[in-house]
C-alpha cells in the first residue's frame, strides 16, 4: 500500500513540475509580441496580391500591430500562457504565397492571412470573436 502511494505522490509531484523543459530556439524566428509577420522579400509581380496585401497591412497597422519581417522559415510563436507554436513556412510558388501574413497576439494563437479573404477575417481575430 505504501508503494502506491509513495508512486502515486512522485507522479504528482513530477506533473506539478513548473520547470518546462526548454526547446531549442537557434534556427527560430520567436515571435512573443503583439505583431504581423511577413517574408521580407516578397514577389511583387501582381497587382491583385500587392492591393490585398497593404489593404490588411494598413488594417493592422490601424489597430497597433507592428510588422516583423521573417528572416528564416522556421517560426516559433509564444503565447502569453507559455504555449508555443511552432510553423515551418514553405518556399513561396506564386506571388499569393509569397504576400503571406501572419497576424499573432500573445493572447491566442496565430492567424494565417487568407489574402483571397481581404480584411473581414483579421477584423474577427483583432475584435476576439
Amino acid at each position: 500500500m505504501r508503494y502506491i502511494i509513495f508512486t502515486l505522490a512522485l507522479l504528482a509531484a513530477a506533473s506539478c513540475n513548473p520547470v518546462r523543459e526548454k526547446t531549442d530556439t537557434t534556427n527560430y524566428d520567436v515571435i512573443d509580441a503583439k505583431c504581423y509577420v511577413l517574408r521580407e522579400h516578397p514577389i511583387r509581380a501582381d497587382s491583385a496580391v500587392n492591393a490585398r496585401r497593404d489593404s490588411i497591412v494598413s488594417f493592422l497597422e490601424a489597430n497597433d500591430y507592428k510588422a516583423r519581417y521573417i528572416r528564416k522559415d522556421s517560426l516559433m510563436f509564444r503565447r502569453a500562457n507559455g504555449l508555443q507554436v511552432e510553423i515551418v513556412l514553405p518556399a513561396p510558388a506564386d506571388a499569393w504565397e509569397s504576400g503571406t501574413i501572419i497576424v499573432f497576439d500573445p493572447q491566442k494563437n496565430p492567424l494565417f492571412v487568407n489574402l483571397h479573404k481581404g480584411t473581414s477575417q483579421v477584423k474577427q481575430y483583432v475584435s476576439g470573436q
